[in-house]
């Protein structure tokens, strides 16, 4: 098998760790937790995790990535901007007083990355699909979606482990580890190098 043969997933290893830590800091979380905000004008760790969820959908649903269509039916509250996009309306997925929801959409979204990685091969990055934004129409290549979907989880990961830093609760995984839990092969020490 020729590297471009490859399967996404020998490139993109270590998401699901990521994934997992984010479901781990989010899953024992109470209602109070879930909507705290360190200020009015910022977003709570629960809007955070759905947003994370949702921007996961929207973007790999542009791509027609594995599972995508199906999850999206599952959504009734949709708007197009004025480029023609259409975008989930986060705000009619309220954040329920427990966070099963939460994690369950982290969790079907997480599944879907991972069976897009699965499927999906190196060859494939470079296919494009049309996207306009701000008037300008984009060959956008599903390398650049995914890896804005990969930074978008990251980067939104960091700001959930802040804000239960915040509120003195420990999230090793997410925080600590930030979120790379998945760990290199061990070395076999029986051979020389």
């Amino acid at each position: 098998m020729t590297t471009h043969d490859s399967p996404l997933l020998k490139v993109y290893e270590g998401w699901e760790g990521h994934q997992t830590s984010l479901v781990h800091a989010i899953a024992p979380l109470t209602a109070e937790q879930l909507l705290w905000r360190p200020a009015a004008q910022l977003h709570s760790v629960g809007e955070l995790a759905r947003h994370i969820s949702l921007g996961r959908l929207v973007w790999f649903l542009r791509m027609d990535a594995p599972g995508s269509a199906a999850l999206a039916e599952q959504i009734d509250a949709w708007e197009v901007d004025g480029d023609g996009n259409r975008h989930i309306v986060e705000s009619a997925i309220p954040i329920a007083t427990t966070a099963v929801d939460l994690v369950h959409w982290l969790e079907v979204t997480g599944k879907m990355v991972a069976d897009t990685l699965h499927t999906w091969h190196v060859a494939d990055l470079a296919k494009t699909y049309r996207h306009t934004w701000n008037g300008d129409v984009y060959d956008v290549s599903r390398q650049w979606t995914i890896w804005r979907i990969l930074s978008h989880d990251i980067h939104h990961g960091g700001q959930i482990a802040l804000m239960l830093g915040m509120q003195g609760i420990e999230v090793f995984e997410l925080g600590d580890l930030f979120g790379h839990i998945t760990l290199p092969p061990l070395a076999d020490l029986s051979v020389g190098g």
